[in-house]
């Protein structure tokens, strides 16, 4: 079956950065758009970056020029490095197999 496991959350201070990871399990990677998208507190989850199979990606504005999605289709993995963090990113973050697959999603806590 369809698995997405994220990894790489944590607390870090406003400036700093993380880099999540997510390992997908159960289907053909490469094929696949992935997505990263995250859910503040008391907000609804946005979609933040995407990623095709042949390596297209897409950004929301608030994290362009911060934040970089990639993927390693070998390892089945897609990551989401993030620098220039603000307690504004403060969120659960999510993998996506867009559409349909979403993992459990990680904890990222930006201090000031």
């Amino acid at each position: 079956q369809v698995q997405l496991v994220e990894s790489g959350g944590g607390l870090v201070q406003a400036g700093g950065s993380l880099r999540l990871s997510c390992a997908a399990s159960g289907f053909s990677f490469s094929f696949n758009t992935m997505a990263w998208y995250r859910q503040a507190p008391g907000k609804q989850r946005e979609l933040i970056a995407t990623i095709t199979g042949s390596g297209n990606t897409g950004y929301v504005d608030s994290v362009k020029g911060r934040f970089t999605i990639s993927r390693d289709n070998a390892k089945k993995t897609v990551y989401l490095q993030m620098n220039s963090l603000k307690t504004e990113d403060t969120a659960v973050y999510y993998c996506v197999r867009v559409p349909d697959y979403w993992g459990q999603g990680t904890q990222v806590t930006v201090s000031s």
